[in-house]
């Protein structure tokens, strides 16, 4: 995996979604941002990033991210933060 810092503005809803794997739970929170040159990215948060992302992020903010880019060019949020 690739790290990438990104900013952009939230464009869709904070979808929150619960995984149960052998026993063990996770959960995840996906949304997407819009860059400044006009892409738009897929990014996902886990378990306590997901938690966070889900009560404290809505539309329209502007965020600035630490993440891994996956082979399936979403980012995975290490940290995240209000512009």
């Amino acid at each position: 995996m690739n790290i990438c810092f990104l900013k952009g503005k939230i464009i869709s809803d904070i979808e929150f979604k619960f995984i149960i794997n052998n026993k063990k739970y996770y959960s995840i929170s996906i949304f997407k941002i819009k860059l400044d040159n006009k892409s738009i990215i897929t990014v996902k948060g886990y378990n306590e990033t997901a938690d966070w992302c889900y009560r404290n992020l809505i539309k329209n903010d502007n965020i600035a991210i630490y993440g891994n880019l996956n082979s399936e060019m979403e980012i995975i949020v290490q940290d995240i933060e209000f512009i």
